[in-house]
């Protein structure tokens, strides 16, 4: 049995050519908790925030970064309901900031956090998906509540979880408006499920109301609070505007007035959800649809071993393709 295994460690706040693989203790299986040998997991935005020194406090050096995987059961506690040899995901709950995430050959998470799936699609394709599939459902679900037949606004739609959100929501059957402030990302969103491309000129309203008169039912707020009160402004009466993310990375309007900046009978969510808002279910239903065509994930590149995470870190600061990074463990 293996005593070892390969991880990058963050020993304190360190550039991305000081993401060095290093050989550390498997973690030993515990009440409660499950241990998945990894096989691949995304990139994320947070990750390059935790490496840099800049995470809130939850976060503790030294630390395994990753705040999601894929990767087969190892050993789970008989009361778990998993067995060794399943396909599992995993994501958040803590994960790679309170305690060491998927940055390594084995990660340790809670139980509670796995979701089981079965599926033929390969891993660098489902390891793309937990963290965006699961932020970008559960913002249309918990957050807007949308509902077939509506329209959706997405302010941000080139992000990770913009593209999956417009995906996801044509599945859902809404009619989704998705803006990018670059023209040349327009065939983009088409690609990935937008009905109506929009460049984001910093004032939407308008245009919003030209296609949808009374105003978009719901919209997803993924640029920040610089834009929040025109994305507002951008739904009817009775409509849902579900406060996600920062892309700006203000995530405060100054002087904050409700009567001034919430529409009246607007209504104003946020959504920060974990793995426990992406059911077991809705996962096997997404895994098909893209099986099936129906649905594409937004993959950026993918990276093959420990040793490229410092050139995944690079490129996904760099922004020059839209889409996840994904690292795979062979």
């Amino acid at each position: 049995m293996l005593t070892t295994m390969r991880a990058i460690v963050l020993p304190r706040p360190v550039s991305p050519d000081q993401l060095t693989v290093s050989d550390v203790p498997v973690p030993d299986v515990r009440p409660g908790w499950v241990r998945i040998r990894v096989k691949a997991f995304g990139v994320n935005e947070s990750e390059v925030t935790s490496r840099k020194g800049e995470s809130d406090p939850d976060f503790t050096f030294p630390r395994i970064l990753g705040i999601e995987g894929v990767g087969i059961i190892d050993a789970a506690p008989a009361d778990s309901g998993l067995k060794p040899g399943q396909k599992v995901a995993t994501m958040m709950g803590g994960m790679g900031r309170a305690f060491d995430g998927s940055y390594a050959e084995y990660t340790l998470v809670p139980a509670g956090q796995v979701i089981p799936f079965e599926t033929d699609l390969p891993w660098e394709t489902v390891g793309a998906l937990p963290e965006m599939f699961q932020t970008a459902y559960g913002s249309l679900t918990t957050g807007c509540d949308l509902k077939p037949g509506q329209t959706l606004l997405i302010r941000g739609g080139t992000s990770t979880v913009g593209l999956s959100a417009a995906a996801l929501a044509k599945d859902m059957g809404a009619t989704v408006l998705s803006t990018t402030r670059r023209p040349d990302r327009i065939e983009v969103l088409r690609e990935h499920g937008a009905d109506h491309p929009l460049v984001d000129d910093g004032k939407l309203a308008d245009r919003v109301r030209e296609l949808c008169p009374d105003g978009a039912d719901a919209a997803l707020e993924l640029v920040g609070g610089p834009a929040l009160p025109d994305t507002l402004r951008t739904v009817r009466r009775g409509g849902i505007v579900c406060f996600t993310g920062s892309l700006s990375g203000e995530w405060i309007i100054p002087d904050f007035s409700p009567f001034a900046v919430i529409p009246s009978g607007v209504r104003l969510t946020v959504y920060d959800g974990g793995a426990t808002d992406l059911p077991p279910a809705v996962f096997d239903h997404q895994l098909r649809a893209i099986a099936e065509g129906r649905l594409k994930p937004a993959v950026a590149k993918v990276y093959h071993g420990l040793d490229q995470v410092p050139q995944a870190h690079i490129d996904l600061e760099a922004g020059g393709t839209p889409g996840k990074h994904v690292v795979v463990l062979d």
